[in-house]
């Protein structure tokens, strides 16, 4: 004759409760986990910045001569670092700033250093903007004053 016994339990109510506990913390860390490696795919493919691009050729531009205030002049030489995905440009757009940014302008200031680099920064980013991204720097080939 069989008898039977009553089993033990293995797990306590305590270990019990413990034990889903942890498969949710299980379930909702690979969750996380998963979600992670979405947004990192998102941003590798639709948000992570453009590379820079390659430097090309330097377009060179003809000096001009620009009146400066108290009857002196600078004479402007200047070559355009573009891009090499650049389009066919002509020099005028260049000139213009130019022309426009350094009339008129204090014979002493230009010969300081500082407002000469704060002049070509303030360039750049224009013709920046005028080539629509196709020009990277602006170099002063020639900058004599009189």
């Amino acid at each position: 004759m069989a008898t039977k016994t009553a089993e033990k339990p293995d797990t306590t109510e305590e270990e019990e409760t413990g034990g889903k506990l942890g498969g949710i913390l299980k379930k909702l860390g690979i969750g996380v986990v998963a979600l992670l490696v979405v947004a990192g795919g998102v941003y590798w493919f639709f948000l992570r910045p453009a590379p820079p691009p390659a430097p090309g050729e330097i377009m060179r531009i003809d000096a001009i001569q620009i009146n400066l205030a108290d009857g002196h002049y600078l004479r402007l030489g200047l070559g355009l670092q573009m891009t090499s995905t650049a389009h066919e440009a002509d020099g005028s757009k260049a000139l213009d700033a130019a022309i426009e940014m350094f009339s008129n302008r204090d014979l002493d200031y230009l010969q300081q250093n500082v407002h000469r680099a704060e002049l070509k920064e303030k360039l750049t980013k224009r013709l920046e903007e005028d080539y629509h991204g196709d020009v990277m720097e602006v170099y002063f080939t020639e900058f004599v004053t009189q």
